[in-house]
């Protein structure tokens, strides 16, 4: 893959969206919301008209340009219209509260902002603390209809509960350099335009989920995504051009950027998009309504979905042929469900914001369920020791990887990109052992791992424990010390309905562990919880735990 690597004139936006209807796809459809079906035709033409309108706006290339917008065919045009421009989309995570808002446009320093309406109160607070305030695009005001180009779809957003605005305007805070989407769009100039972009510049950036600490900004180059694409999403999943996907993790994610946007464009595949939170009701209604072919979620989904009454085979479509897990480690025993439930293996990998993507993965003939399977062709993963010295087979240690579509480092964050991006490799923080066949096992965190009684406790393998037991949905593990000053492991757990926490229940869980993990890994302390701390990307926060317990112990020594 030495050519993804060769600096060239290169703009992404050619391979992904032009090329498509270069080959006679302009008609097809390349994504489709509950409303609305954008295709290819009329991705590019839009997305040539938004790249001329920012420029019209004063936006140049280099300009950073936020997006904050819910998963609807107005996405991909603002994201390829911005990287058409040569400035650099940064989608923005649309859960977040106030303070991180104010923290990431801070960071960013966008010149322009696009926001879908619904969101504006969640940002208006904002823009008047920021040092430079940047001009706002707003998505659906309630005033316009979408663009008649566009091929209607009957409207499930106001019953599912969508982030939308039926109120005229925008706020006061905003007022004042707003301008509407679809009337930049409408008014734009038509002419096909490309910026002149080399495949080594940056294209966008993406910010961490933030589970271990304020999120940070990495820098990625036009040449990545394709990188991506023809890795992981053509080499390990096979898609083509009749393909359907569906993604429950969002646009916004490096996760679900891959798997709904590069991914199908790169073979002319259709990604079928849901604008509201994730729910089951929510996936099974799109893969039944879509007839999807692949479908990308997180483990806590995938227990979600096993739990409700409507699972069953293909979990709702007839042509469902694959499902993807990442975001956090699979336990084996709901992989296996998931295949006993619908007929359909889940391919558990690894990917990080810092590499793009997925880097490790099991693959099609080739899974273990439990493993996070091996490293994708055109990557290296190495598991190494505190000096980096690489460790040997069932040595756990930290996982670095090397590969086509690792970030530039973080924005202005220079001692801690030096610390990840070392050379060609990067520092994943996570903590791995490969077996003797070469699959390789995920134990943690870095900063997650504890021993007891000397010997090393993976938080992951203890929850795979307590989750593999009918009475629990979720577990988490943290380390915690007892009246000795040792460290013991101390078990969070969310329920399933109809169990109650009684002592009895608490000991058959500690027997349960003892006898599938190990007997010095059983929680010595286990504490009910209607909900476990996690990102937005499904990961478990277990510093906040941590946090939790110290507060809680502080709290009960006072006098």
């Amino acid at each position: 893959m030495d050519e993804l690597n060769e600096r060239k004139p290169y703009n992404a936006v050619s391979d992904f969206v032009d090329a498509n209807v270069a080959r006679g796809l302009g008609s097809k459809a390349a994504f489709i919301d509950p409303e609305r079906t954008l295709t290819y035709g009329e991705l590019q033409a839009r997305s040539i008209r938004f790249a001329h309108a920012l420029r019209a706006l004063g936006i140049e290339p280099e300009h950073r340009v936020a997006l904050l917008l819910n998963d609807t065919v107005d996405y991909p045009v603002a994201f390829w219209g911005t990287i058409r421009a040569g400035s650099v989309a940064v989608p923005l995570n649309i859960y977040l509260n106030v303070p991180q808002y104010a923290y990431v446009l801070a960071d960013c320093r966008a010149r322009a902002l696009v926001i879908d309406a619904g969101l504006q109160p969640a940002i208006a607070p904002v823009l008047e603390t920021l040092p430079r305030r940047p001009m706002v695009i707003v998505v659906g005001n309630g005033q316009e209809a979408p663009s008649s180009r566009l091929t209607p779809r009957p409207s499930r957003l106001k019953a599912q509960g969508a982030h939308v605005t039926e109120i005229a305007g925008t706020s006061p805070a905003m007022a004042a350099e707003s301008h509407q989407f679809e009337s930049l769009i409408a008014g734009a100039d038509t002419t096909p335009f490309t910026a002149d972009t080399l495949s080594d510049e940056v294209a966008f950036w993406l910010y961490t989920s933030g589970s271990t600490g304020d999120p940070k900004g990495v820098r990625h180059v036009h040449s990545s995504l394709m990188a991506t694409a023809k890795l992981f999403g053509q080499g390990i999943l096979g898609i083509t051009e009749d393909d359907v996907v569906h993604s429950a993790s969002k646009l916004f994610f490096a996760y679900g950027l891959g798997n709904a946007m590069s991914f199908p464009l790169s073979v002319g595949a259709t990604a079928a998009l849901w604008p509201h939170r994730p729910s089951p009701e929510g996936v099974f209604e799109t893969l039944r309504r879509n007839r999807v072919t692949i479908f990308y979620g997180v483990p806590s989904l995938y227990t979600a979905l096993l739990a409700h009454k409507d699972i069953g085979k293909g979990a709702g479509s007839d042509r469902l042929r694959l499902c993807v897990s990442a975001g956090e480690a699979m336990p084996a025993h709901i992989g296996r469900h998931w295949r006993e439930a619908t007929g359909v293996d889940v391919l558990d990998g690894l990917g990080s914001t810092e590499m793009l993507n997925t880097f490790l993965s099991n693959r099609p003939g080739d899974l273990r369920y439990g493993s996070t399977g091996k490293p994708v062709p055109g990557y290296e993963a190495r598991i190494v020791d505190e000096h980096g010295r690489e460790l040997g087979i069932d040595e756990i240690g930290e996982l670095i990887v090397r590969g086509p579509s690792a970030g530039e480092g973080y924005w202005n964050q220079r001692q801690k990109s030096r610390q990840t991006f070392a050379g060609e490799w990067v520092h994943t923080g996570d903590k791995y052992r490969r077996d003797a066949q070469g699959y390789f096992y995920y134990c943690g965190r870095t900063d997650d791992m504890f021993k007891v009684s000397g010997m090393w406790v993976s938080p992951f393998d203890v929850e795979a424990a307590l989750v593999s037991h009918e009475a629990v949905l979720e577990a988490a593990v943290i380390g915690k010390e007892d009246a000795d000053g040792l460290i013991k492991p101390k078990a969070f757990i969310v329920l399933r309905n109809g169990y109650r926490a009684d002592d009895g229940l608490l000991e058959t869980l500690k027997h349960h562990v003892k006898d599938k993990a190990g007997p010095w890994k059983f929680p010595r302390w286990i504490e009910l919880r209607e909900q476990l701390p996690r990102t937005a990307t499904g990961k478990i926060q277990r510093f906040k735990l941590r946090e939790d317990d110290l507060r809680a112990a502080v709290h009960n020594a006072e006098p």
